[in-house]
């Protein structure tokens, strides 16, 4: 192999994907179900940004928040589908070293950022149910637009660090990755180099983007829980609980499978349950999301009803 562009340490130029499987047989298969998930997400989340738009109904933090979630959906998708589907036509994936360490950037972005909006949208429930009388002025378009800088500002740190210690890796040999993305723990068990300071790296970066969120979802929802069960009405504590349902779904399925997938790193081998546990990470959580989110919402229903049909709001 020849150097790399990333420096005389680095001979491998390019990494080769073994996808989800290398049966030739499952593969057009495979490319059918991939397609039409792929096809299915990003038609999903965009009819939930066309819903958003123009139902006036749901100009509201909540919302704002959810529309952000939905471009994540989509860009999280797109970066690891579309290669996939590719490499699933030409039976074969051979990825360019700077593709693939580009592919690991801009998935730790996104998705880091999808850690902090969860935060986000379980700080803006809190509000709205336990401090409603300060909501507006507390929740206002300048702090929804900060709480969203916050969240992109210290993923794009996040994913910088963990992509520029990543590149200074010694890769000799062999560059098979056994998985259908770049990611970290898979490329970590091809470098010929130590890893020690990439553990260090994923563990605190995985305390900032997992266990402080984790804490701040747990703590946001302890106090909506008992500002909830003190309202006397059955159907108050119903809608008030129906709110915050959707949005703790898709933190258990977003976190579980998170979790899962870069607390393993004792493993030696990759297998194909973190392929699995890709699936459901990075295809899975956002084709689900506007189900969620709009199965119990009948304001969410009623806008998609009229983008589909053409009919305006009411007046």
């Amino acid at each position: 192999m020849e150097p790399g562009s990333w420096g005389n340490r680095t001979t491998v130029t390019e990494f080769v994907l073994l996808g989800l499987t290398e049966n030739i047989r499952l593969q057009p298969i495979l490319f059918a179900v991939f397609l039409c998930a792929y096809v299915v997400t990003v038609g999903g989340n965009f009819s939930i940004l066309a819903a958003i738009l123009v139902e006036p109904k749901l100009h509201t933090p909540m919302y704002y928040f959810l529309g952000n979630l939905s471009l994540l959906d989509i860009g999280c998708i797109t970066v690891t589908v579309p290669p996939m589907l590719a490499c699933l036509l030409a039976h074969h994936c051979r990825v360019p070293y700077a593709a693939c360490i580009s592919q690991l950037f801009f998935f730790h972005l996104l998705a880091g950022v999808d850690c902090h909006l969860l935060t986000a949208m379980a700080y803006d429930r809190y509000l709205a149910i336990c401090q409603p009388l300060t909501y507006s002025t507390r929740m206002s378009h300048v702090v929804q637009g900060a709480l969203v800088g916050i969240c992109c500002t210290v993923s794009f740190i996040n994913a910088l660090t963990h992509t520029v210690a990543v590149s200074v890796l010694d890769f000799c040999g062999p560059n098979v990755v056994n998985h259908f993305y770049c990611d970290l723990p898979p490329l970590f068990q091809l470098s010929c180099s130590s890893i020690h300071l990439n553990g260090q790296l994923l563990f605190v970066g995985a305390t900032f983007m997992g266990v402080i969120p984790m804490i701040l979802i747990s703590t946001s929802y302890a106090h909506v829980a008992a500002a909830v069960l003190r309202i006397r009405s059955a159907e108050g504590r119903k809608k008030a609980f129906s709110t915050c349902g959707s949005h703790l779904t898709v933190v258990c399925i977003f976190y579980g499978t998170g979790f899962f997938s870069y607390m393993r790193l004792g493993s030696v081998s990759a297998s194909d349950k973190d392929k699995g546990i890709g699936i459901l990470n990075t295809i899975l959580s956002p084709m689900l999301n506007p189900v969620i989110y709009s199965l119990r919402n009948p304001d969410v229903q009623g806008a998609l009803k009229r983008v589909l049909t053409g009919k305006r709001p009411p007046e």
